[in-house]
This record gives structure tokens, C-alpha cells and sequence, in this order.
């Protein structure tokens, strides 16, 4: 039940995020679901794996390169996913950032 919750914030942070963010596209509700479901698998798998692969680089950009390697792996999910796409690096970085707020804003709101 916590991972179905957890799925619905998530399609819910994306959904405000294309709608606050231009470049941002979210086509409709089924992409949404789909975005965040490959999102939760890659940060749910991948992501442990490259955070410690990177954590020399990550410790010397002072964490700097650990929003890096979240903008990437959103691109990534963007890339794989039909109907989800970014338009450009600054259009990822802006949507990671208002991504990561309003999915905490809303686990917090749930709590």
C-alpha cells in the first residue's frame, strides 16, 4: 500500500512539474504513471549503485555532482519513458529541482 502512495505522489509531483515547468512535457495521466514508476525503479536500483560509484567526485564538488547525477538519471527516465520528455539540460535541472519540492512537499502534506 505504501509503494501505490507512494506512486500516486510521485505522479502528482510530476504532473505540477510539467505544468510549472515549459520543456517539461508530460503528455497525460498514463505517461505520468509510467514517468513515475521508471523514475522509482531507477532511483530504487540505479541510482545506490552510481552514488557510490561516484562518491569521490561527489565528495570533491561538495556534493555539487550528486544533483548531477539526479538530473541525469531524470533525463534518463525521460528518454525510456513515452510520452515524458525534457527539452534541454536547464529545463532538467530547473524540473529536478521543483521535482524533488513538490514530491516532498507532498510526502510531508501525507505524513
Amino acid at each position: 500500500m505504501k509503494i501505490l502512495g507512494s506512486l500516486v505522489i510521485n505522479t502528482v509531483a510530476l504532473l505540477i512539474t510539467a505544468y510549472l515547468i515549459p520543456g517539461f512535457v508530460v503528455e497525460n495521466l498514463v505517461a505520468a504513471v509510467v514517468a513515475a514508476f521508471v523514475i522509482g525503479v531507477i532511483n530504487t536500483f540505479i541510482k545506490p549503485i552510481l552514488q557510490i560509484i561516484a562518491l569521490p567526485i561527489t565528495f570533491m564538488t561538495l556534493g555539487i555532482f550528486a544533483l548531477v547525477l539526479n538530473i541525469l538519471l531524470l533525463w534518463a527516465a525521460a528518454y525510456i519513458t513515452p510520452g515524458f520528455s525534457i527539452d534541454g539540460f536547464l529545463t532538467a535541472v530547473i524540473g529536478s529541482i521543483v521535482l524533488s519540492l513538490t514530491s516532498a512537499f507532498l510526502n510531508l502534506l501525507t505524513k
